[in-house]
C-alpha cells in the first residue's frame, strides 16, 4: 500500500500516462500475467539445482522442479521458510499478515501462481475500497474526501485476504510439496562457479556442489556483499545491484481496546512513506488492531530510539497528538514489530521492479557463465509487484534454467 498526498499522486500518473503507459500499470497489468508459466510445461533435466533462499521465489522454483523430479535442494539461512512473508494467530482474533499484505494486482493473479485455470478464484477477497481516510503533517489532521477514495481504488484496485494470509496461500499452494527439500539455518557466504560443478559454501562451512544453482536472497543481501561470487560479478551488475532502491522501513501491529481510528491516515514525510491503517479493515473481527507502515528516511527517527518498547512508545504518542490521548487510554500493551531494515536476511522492505530501467532489470537477470540465476521479487519481468512478482519470478528463471533460453 502507497501512502501518497492524493494530489501528488494524481500529478505522478498524469505525468506517466504522458510518458510511460501509467494508466496499464494503474489497472496493476493485469495484461502483462502470463498465459502459461513453467508450471504448465514439463522439463528433462538431469542435473543437480540448489536454490539458494526459501522465500516466495526459491518456493516458487522448487515446486517445478518437484513436479518434474529433478534433483534439487533448497538452502535456507534462517529457520523457516517464507521470507518476508509471515502471519501471527496471537494478537487478534483473525490471522494477520506480518510481511506482505495486499494484493497488487488482479486477482485472476492468484490462479496463475498456483496454475489453475480458469477465471473463478477460490480466495475470498476484501477489496481495498477505503472509506474514511485522513491526512496528517504533525500538526494539522484534515479528513480526505470520498471521491479522493474513489479515485485511488479506481485507479489502484488493490485486495486483501480476508480471513486467510499471503503466507497461508504459499504455504497451501507453494511451499507444501517442496518444503522437505529444505536445509535450515545454512546461509550461503560464497559461491564458486569457476569450474565444471557450482559450488556453495555456507556459513558453518560445508560444501554442496550443483550443476546450477538460483540465487532468490533479497536485494538487501546481495547489495551487502554478504554471498562471495568466485568469479567476482562483474562491474555491470554490481552497477545494476546497486542501483535498486531498497529502502529500510518496519510495520508495527498494536492492539486497542477500541476503535478510536479511522480506514488510514496518511502521514507526511520527506522521503519514502509512512502511514497508519486498519489491518482489521472489513474482516468482520472483534479485534482492533492499527498498523504502522513506515519506508524510508523518516525511518531514522525510530531507529535512533534503540528498543522496539520505545518505537511503540513513540507511535503511541503521536496517535495520543491526534486523538487527545486516546491512544494511550485504550493501548492494551500488545504488538507485533516486523524491522524488515535491521534484519540481516531483508536488509530493506520491498522493491518495485517496473520502476527499475530496462537494462538494469535485463543485467539483473542475466546468469553467470549460464550456472547461476537469479530470481525475487526485483527480477520480475512481468510488472507484478509484491509476492506475485516474486512467484512468478522463480517460475521464469527456473525455466531459463532449465532450458538455457535467454
Amino acid at each position: 500500500m502507497k501512502f501518497i498526498s492524493i494530489s501528488l499522486f494524481i500529478v505522478l500518473c498524469l505525468l506517466g500516462l504522458t510518458i510511460s503507459s501509467c494508466f496499464k500499470w494503474a489497472a496493476r497489468t493485469h495484461k502483462k500475467i502470463p498465459n502459461t508459466t513453467a508450471l504448465n510445461k514439463t522439463y528433462n533435466y538431469e542435473g543437480k539445482v540448489i536454490i539458494v533462499g526459501a522465500g516466495a521465489a526459491g518456493l516458487a522454483a522448487a515446486k517445478v522442479l518437484e513436479q518434474n523430479n529433478i534433483d534439487y535442494k533448497i538452502l535456507e539461512a534462517s529457520d523457516r521458510y517464507g521470507g518476508r512473508l509471515k502471519k501471527d494467530t496471537t494478537l487478534a482474533d483473525f490471522p494477520i499478515d506480518i510481511g506482505a499484505e495486499w494484493i497488487h494486482s488482479a486477482p485472476i493473479v492468484l490462479n496463475k501462481l498456483k496454475g489453475k485455470a480458469g477465471n473463478q478464484i477460490e480466495e475470498e477477497l476484501i477489496p481495498y475500497h477505503l472509506e474514511e481516510t485522513y491526512s496528517w503533517d504533525g500538526q494539522k489532521y484534515k479528513k480526505s474526501s470520498q471521491s479522493e477514495n474513489d479515485f485511488m481504488y479506481n485507479f489502484m484496485p488493490e485486495s486483501k485476504f480476508k480471513n486467510t494470509t499471503w503466507y497461508d496461500f504459499v504455504n497451501e499452494n507453494i511451499a507444501a510439496t517442496v518444503k522437505h527439500k529444505i536445509e535450515f539455518n545454512s546461509p550461503v557466504t560464497e559461491i564458486n562457479y569457476s569450474g565444471n560443478k557450482v559450488l556453495l559454501k555456507t556459513k558453518n562451512g560445508e560444501i554442496h556442489s550443483a550443476d546450477k544453482v538460483l540465487v532468490t536472497v533479497s536485494i538487501g543481501v546481495l547489495k551487502s556483499n554478504h554471498i562471495r561470487f568466485m568469479p567476482d560479478l562483474s562491474k555491470k551488475k554490481k552497477e545494476a545491484i546497486n542501483a535498486v532502491e531498497f529502502l529500510p522501513g518496519f510495520k508495527l501491529a498494536i492492539k486497542f481496546n477500541e476503535k478510536f481510528y479511522p480506514d488510514a491516515i496518511n502521514c507526511k514525510v520527506k522521503s519514502g512513506e509512512k502511514g497508519f491503517y486498519d489491518i482489521a479493515f472489513k474482516k468482520e473481527a472483534q479485534s482492533n488492531i492499527l498498523g504502522l507502515l513506515v519506508a524510508g528516511n523518516s525511518t531514522e527517527k525510530y531507529y535512533k530510539l534503540k528498543s522496539e518498547e520505545k518505537i511503540v512508545k513513540s507511535a503511541i504518542g503521536e496517535l495520543d497528538r491526534i486523538f487527545d490521548g486516546k491512544a494511550s487510554e485504550t493501548y492494551t500493551g500488545e504488538y507485533i514489530l516486523e524491522n524488515w531494515g535491521q534484519h540481516q536476511l531483508t536488509m530493506g522492505t520491498w522493491t518495485q521492479a517496473f520502476l527499475q530501467k530496462k537494462s538494469d532489470l535485463k543485467t539483473l537477470n542475466q546468469p553467470l557463465d549460464k550456472k547461476v540465476y537469479f530470481a525475487g521479487e526485483i527480477n520480475d519481468t512481468y510488472q507484478q509487484m509484491g509476492v506475485p512478482g516474486a512467484v512468478l519470478s522463480g517460475y521464469h528463471s527456473i525455466d531459463r534454467l532449465l532450458t538455457g533460453k535467454e
